[in-house]
């Protein structure tokens, strides 16, 4: 299976904005029309949609941290795959290439994750490629961080 992160676009607009989640599942995250209106406003956030062999499987969202000062900090706010394809390492193949992504700058030194506590299938997801907790902010969500290589070595 081929996944790629590809630019959400006019072709593909109303794809992403209608890929479902379960229920239960949507008090985890903003919809994905609201992430992309806020993309239109905020120059700093980059979406991007995730494909599995052609057929659009999930959307995922971050964004550079230049607005709030810290320039070699990114965040990853949204990310999503369509409930009916949960399961089959899409997901994990999808972030890690967003991973890839954000390392393109080598100036980057930290990336950024959150999720609510309640939710131990995204702890240990995230464990898993290296974020590790830093504590719950203001709002109960859990936040946990990559320090990348390259900002240990200055």
């Amino acid at each position: 299976m081929k996944i790629q992160l590809r630019e959400v676009d006019i072709h593909n607009f109303d794809e992403v904005i209608n890929l479902p989640l379960l229920p239960h599942q949507e008090n985890y995250l903003a919809s994905n029309a609201y992430s992309l209106a806020q993309s239109k406003y905020d120059t700093y956030y980059r979406p991007r949609a995730i494909y599995a062999d052609d057929q659009l499987t999930g959307f995922l969202m971050y964004k550079t941290m230049d607005d709030e000062n810290r320039p070699r900090e990114y965040a990853i706010h949204r990310f999503m795959i369509d409930h009916r394809q949960q399961g089959r390492g899409i997901g994990r193949q999808a972030l890690h290439l967003a991973l890839q992504e954000i390392r393109q700058d080598l100036q980057a030194e930290r990336i950024t994750i959150c999720y609510f506590p309640e939710n131990p299938v995204a702890k240990d997801f995230y464990a898993s490629f290296g974020f590790v907790e830093t504590g719950v902010d203001e709002e109960g969500e859990m936040n946990a961080e990559i320090v990348l290589s390259a900002a240990l070595e200055e």
